[in-house]
């Protein structure tokens, strides 16, 4: 499934079709942190660390974030939250 940044902010509701870490980007771009966070706490991919990890940068929780990020096996990102979210959204879209 191949979503862009823009179409996925911009769709209504989160894509069924998608698997659970793409849909956790679309509650993340929504404001919707507490939904985002369900979807990947209990997920052992690297890809969902890695969605953890930007979910904790947004919350503020650097720390945390930078466990996720390692868990991830990625380096702690620093670019703007939404720069990161539109690369993880072509990353695993």
């Amino acid at each position: 499934m191949l979503v862009s940044p823009e179409a996925l902010k911009a769709s209504d509701m989160p894509p069924v079709a998608a698997s659970p870490v793409v849909q956790a980007l679309w509650h993340t771009a929504h404001g919707e942190w507490d939904a985002a966070h369900v979807l990947v706490q209990d997920d052992k991919s690297a890809e969902a660390a890695w969605v953890h990890a930007h979910l904790h940068r947004v919350e503020g929780d650097l720390r945390n974030a930078a466990y996720w990020y390692n868990r991830a096996g990625k380096p702690v990102n620093d670019a703007s939250l939404n720069a990161e979210w539109a690369s993880l959204v072509q990353a695993l879209a």
